[in-house]
C-alpha cells in the first residue's frame, strides 16, 4: 500500500524546489530516461538518509555548472508502478535501493549511487560524488 500523499508532499517538494521533475508513471519514467543527453533519475524515499543526506546533496550538486540535462524522481513507496518500472526496465541487474541515484546518457545507464553509499556519508560528501559524476558524464564529450 502506498504512503499517504499528504505525508510525502514535503518530501517531494524537497526535490521539486530544485527543478527536479516527477516521473510518477511507468510511461513518464520511460519517456524521461529516453530523453537525449543526460538524465539523473533519483529514487526518493521517506527514510532519514533521504531527508538528511540524499535530498540536500542533490540540491547542492544541481548548483554545479556541469549538471544533467534533466533531473527526475520516482518516490519509492508512493509511485509504486513508476519505481518498479525504473528498476525492472532501466536498472536491470542493480539491486533495488532507495534512496538512490542513477545517471543515464542517451538512455543508457552510465553511473549509479546506492543507499549503502549514501548512508555512510554526509550531504556535502554525497554532493561531491554527484558533482564528480556530473563532470564525467554531463558534458558534451564524457571523460
Amino acid at each position: 500500500m502506498p504512503y499517504p500523499e499528504p505525508l510525502i508532499i514535503p518530501m517531494r517538494e524537497d526535490l521539486t524546489k530544485f527543478g527536479v521533475v516527477e516521473a510518477r508513471t511507468p510511461e513518464a519514467v520511460d519517456e524521461t530516461v529516453a530523453t537525449p543527453g543526460t538524465v539523473l533519475m533519483i529514487t526518493n524515499s521517506v527514510c532519514g538518509c533521504a531527508a538528511g543526506k540524499a535530498r540536500p546533496a542533490i540540491g547542492m550538486a544541481l548548483q554545479h555548472a556541469n549538471r544533467p540535462d534533466v533531473a527526475a524522481t520516482v518516490f519509492a513507496g508512493a509511485d509504486v508502478a513508476a519505481t518498479a518500472s525504473l528498476r525492472e526496465k532501466h536498472l536491470k541487474g542493480i539491486p533495488p535501493s532507495s534512496p538512490s541515484m542513477a545517471l543515464f546518457r542517451d538512455g543508457q545507464l552510465v553511473w549509479a549511487l546506492h543507499r549503502f553509499e549514501i548512508e555512510s556519508r554526509q550531504a556535502p560528501e554525497i554532493a561531491k560524488i554527484l558533482v564528480e559524476a556530473f563532470d564525467r558524464f554531463c558534458t558534451k564529450t564524457p571523460a
